[in-house]
């Protein structure tokens, strides 16, 4: 964790959040060039802030995330992600909301392309008419339709409240990654 913060108030959340690797009372171009090289080290790194010094390292971060509505339209801009709320809980509502959602991406693109390949393989035996072949083709549009309906009714806070989320260092590899 890289902080502009005092050093008592960054032991705090360092503490709460589990964080045994901190800094504090950094300066915006500190932080930015602690990125970079994080980055050159080949790590993926995440940025959290909210102000107009903090919008180069958001920019620069492999995710930035905005924080609170006192954000500015400058640090808003340079993120990837803006979030209204202060409040840290729901970056991991963002993380596990963006994992589910990449999950649900992969099925959908297995479900499509099974189908899809079913459907060209029958065609070539001569297998399907040419109505078929269409009712065929759009059975894989509505299964990714109603796979991706599941987004639909999930309650990420919900998920969070009950520990449902995966509290491990985000890593780009979500091949593992198991909702209990």
């Amino acid at each position: 964790m890289l902080t502009g913060d005092n050093t008592e108030v960054a032991s705090a959340v360092a503490r709460n959040l589990g964080l045994t690797n901190w800094s504090a009372r950094l300066l915006p171009e500190e932080k930015f060039e602690r990125i970079r090289q994080l980055r050159e080290a080949g790590h993926r790194v995440a940025m959290i802030g909210d102000g107009v010094n903090d919008a180069p390292a958001l920019a620069l971060a492999d995710v930035g995330i905005a924080m609170g509505t006192g954000g500015s339209d400058v640090a808003i801009e340079a993120a990837d992600v803006a979030l209204a709320a202060d409040n840290l809980e729901h970056v991991s509502i963002m993380i596990e909301t963006s994992r589910r959602t990449i999950r649900l991406i992969r099925q959908n693109y297995h479900i499509a392309v099974g189908v899809n390949s079913i459907g060209v393989t029958a065609g070539l035996l001569g297998m399907l008419n040419p109505i078929l072949a269409a009712l065929f083709h759009n059975l894989s549009t509505i299964l990714v339709v109603m796979n991706s309906t599941r987004l639909i009714t999930y309650d990420p806070d919900a998920a969070v409240r009950a520990g449902r989320y995966e509290s491990a260092p985000v890593s780009g590899d979500d091949h593992h990654g198991h909702h209990h």
